[in-house]
Order: structure tokens, then C-alpha cells, then sequence
């Protein structure tokens, strides 16, 4: 028994990889070649998307919203575990890294059920909201982008997502920054320490934040 999560080193970590994580071929290719990308902090954890994809099938996605793609292993996770009809709808502005995501999506079979946007994510978010059959039409969102724009993506995200549906947002710890903000310069690290703040009295959500990759908090639209 333990009172608080523990630090994983990595031989934990390598265990919690072969008992609790399950990847298709095309799932472990994407996360092996992302690792050795310039920009690989960027992507999450393997059992980030194993939890994601799991609720998925929990809460019955059908309709998923992701805010920040990268090379794709989050939307990948989702879309394996959604049904044959159901569709992912993709925003992010770099052709680039969305280009690596795009082949391994095709490769898997799944980029039938997703829709890449490529524009400010919030254009996207306006454009959803402001199409009447689209309002309050996702069960679940993620939020993976620039810290900064966070507070916006989840009120549109609040919009966006139906009753009972999930919310959820990476990089909460932001590697620990947040507890101090005043050491950080980065203005997404005061943005970050003051929006984590807000969930706790924020009546419109069901909050739980968990200790997992850099911090995830979980929110259902009450």
C-alpha cells in the first residue's frame, strides 16, 4: 500500500510497456520512429494512448476531436478503437509532422475515419461551433497543443463535447514547472498554473487529473 504515485524508473516503466500496454504493429512502428524524431518530446506516452483508447471503448466514442497531432499516435490509438463508422476530426498546422502521421494512419487502415484539418486550431473549433449539427456532437476530446491557447480549447472543446462526454489535457505537470511558475519565463507555464487552478471550482466538469506522462487531467461534461 502507498499513500501517493510513485516515480517509475525504468525498469518499471520497460514492466508497466510488457503487462499493461497493448500496440498493434503499426502502433509500435509509429512510437519506435517517433522516438528518434528532433521533436520527439512532443509525443505521448504509450500508455497515455492506451488509456485514451480505452475510454473510447468504455464510453463508446464514436465521434473524436483531437487539438495537436504531431505524428499521430494519439489519433491512432482513438480511431483503432472506434467503430467501423466512426470519425476523427484532426487539427494541427504542421504539414510536416502530420505527413509522418498520415502514412501510418493509411498503413493501419483507419484513415478513412479521420479528418485532418490543417489551420489554427481554433479556426477549426469556430467552424465546428458555428455548424448547428456539429454543437455538442463529440464525445471526446484531447487536448495536446500550445500551452498557451489551452483555456481556449477547452471552452470550445465545453461546446463542442455532449453531456456526459470526455475532456482530456496533456502535459498538465509541464515537467514540474507549474508548481513554481514564477521560476519559468515561458508564458505558457503561467497560463498552464492558473487554467489547472480554474477545473477544481469549474461546476461545468467532473474533474480527476492523473499522474501519468507529464500529467493528464480527465474532465466529463456534466
Amino acid at each position: 500500500m502507498t499513500r501517493r504515485s510513485p516515480s517509475f524508473d525504468s525498469a518499471i516503466h520497460d514492466y508497466l510497456l510488457k503487462v499493461g500496454v497493448t500496440e498493434t504493429p503499426v502502433q509500435r512502428e509509429l512510437r519506435e520512429f517517433t522516438a528518434t524524431h528532433r521533436m520527439a518530446k512532443m509525443q505521448i506516452a504509450p500508455e497515455q494512448g492506451q488509456l485514451l483508447a480505452w475510454l473510447a471503448r468504455l464510453t463508446g466514442v464514436r465521434r473524436y476531436l483531437e487539438i495537436g497531432v504531431f505524428t499521430g499516435y494519439s489519433a491512432l490509438s482513438v480511431a483503432q478503437a472506434l467503430p467501423q463508422d466512426g470519425e476523427v476530426v484532426a487539427c494541427d498546422v504542421s504539414r510536416e509532422f502530420t505527413g509522418v502521421a498520415e502514412t501510418y494512419w493509411q498503413r493501419a487502415g483507419v484513415r478513412d475515419r479521420i479528418r485532418l484539418v490543417l489551420q489554427p486550431a481554433m479556426r477549426t473549433l469556430d467552424t465546428l461551433i458555428g455548424e448547428e449539427r456539429r454543437a455538442a456532437g463529440f464525445d471526446m476530446a484531447f487536448i495536446d497543443a500550445d500551452k498557451p491557447g489551452t483555456p481556449d480549447y477547452y471552452e470550445a472543446c465545453l461546446t463542442l463535447v455532449r453531456p456526459g462526454g470526455i475532456i482530456a489535457i496533456d502535459n498538465v505537470f509541464l515537467g514540474g514547472r507549474v508548481v513554481d511558475p514564477a521560476k519559468s519565463d515561458p508564458p505558457g507555464v503561467h497560463v498552464m498554473h492558473a487554467f489547472n487552478a480554474s477545473l477544481v471550482k469549474d461546476e461545468r466538469v467532473a474533474l480527476c487529473l492523473l499522474p501519468i506522462g507529464d500529467g493528464m487531467t480527465l474532465l466529463m461534461k456534466r
